[in-house]
């Protein structure tokens, strides 16, 4: 009876093992597409089952189930952020070099127009309230709107901060975007476009990356110096400073699990737990690859998508280019998707 009670412990903690291992994130797939040049956003459509993927010049699309290539928005410059217009049959790119954006065609990815924008259009968003869209200049100190129906500039937003990063909608008719420079939120009206407060991020440095609970009213900033600020949302009170990796750009919110992923340069993802709106709690560190730093959500399968490339040497520094950024390997550009089965 005592080696058979022995027996059946230890197999119950090995079956808890097995099943707290299958239950944390870890990668399920890595796909390699190969290319030339730099990367940034990411984007899921959902309902069509794609994946986009900025890639230097080009979309790359994938179907997001197998991540087999079905093709490309092609001639663009400097491409950071896809934007996917719900109902419109459309998408947008921001496109750093040129300082436009360019609509397509999500079915046939033919290119419908060219649009100006602020200096070096980066992160964007569509907001569902308002209709329209929002890309934010990252070397100037605005965000352009454009209602994406029509395909026309409709407006533009003085922040009067610069580098200005990724922004959320609370979809009641506030928009929420980080300021490097300023370390801190902007918050302004969808409709009126007039800047309705700034609330500071610090001890939080250089914040890239935003995501939003609405249920609960908290937005996730997260910030270069290794730091998630939580704030409430409707207020901006600093409710909690939870501890991320190094070199993040991007992060997202399941509101099903109540789990916030940050993407980190470093090569990898700090997976966090919101236990209550004030309480947060750090539940895993994932390896990823080093330059990860962008993130993207499927809400079908819960799994999240980075993307990355091997690096060569780093260039001496010059004049020109005191901080010169490694080389990319050519050939080495490549997805990774993670989750939990």
């Amino acid at each position: 009876m005592k080696k058979k009670f022995v027996y059946c412990l230890l197999l119950f903690f090995f079956l808890s093992g097995s099943t707290l291992l299958a239950q944390e994130y870890h990668l399920i797939k890595k796909t390699i597409i190969g290319g030339e040049g730099g990367w940034d956003y990411l984007a899921v459509d959902e309902k069509d089952r794609k994946l986009y993927v900025s890639h230097s010049t080009q979309v790359e699309v994938l179907d997001i189930d197998t991540h087999q290539k079905t093709g490309t928005v092609a001639s663009l410059q400097g491409v950071h952020g896809i934007i996917i217009v719900p109902g419109s049959g459309r998408g947008i790119t921001t496109n750093g070099r040129s300082n436009t954006v360019t609509l397509f065609d999500l079915k046939t990815l033919a290119k419908i127009s060219e649009l100006p924008a602020g200096k070096n259009p980066d992160a964007g968003l569509y907001d569902p309230f308002s209709k329209r869209v929002f890309v934010f200049n990252h070397s100037g100190t605005s965000a352009t709107v454009i209602d994406p129906f029509e395909g026309k500039v409709i407006g533009e937003v003085e922040l009067g901060g610069g580098g200005i990063e990724a922004g959320v909608s609370d979809e009641k008719g506030t928009i929420f975007v980080n300021s490097e420079d300023t370390h801190e939120v902007i918050v302004f009206d969808a409709k009126s476009l007039k800047v309705k407060n700034r609330w500071t991020v610090a001890p939080g440095e250089e914040p890239t990356g935003i995501a939003i609970d609405k249920a609960t009213h908290r937005l996730f900033s997260v910030c270069h110096n290794g730091m998630m600020i939580v704030l409430n949302s409707e207020n901006g009170e600093q409710v909690a400073n939870v501890p991320i990796g190094k070199g993040v750009d991007g992060v997202i919110f399941d509101g099903q699990s109540k789990t916030i992923i940050s993407s980190n340069g470093e090569g990898s993802l700090s997976v966090i737990k919101e236990v209550s709106p004030d309480v947060y709690k750090v539940e895993q560190t994932v390896k990823t690859e080093r330059g990860a730093r962008t993130i993207t959500f499927d809400p079908k399968t819960k799994h999240v998508f980075v993307s990355t490339a091997q690096y060569g040497e780093t260039p001496a520094a010059t004049t020109e280019n005191p901080t010169p950024r490694p080389s990319i390997v050519p050939g080495t550009f490549m997805i990774l998707e993670y989750g939990k089965k």
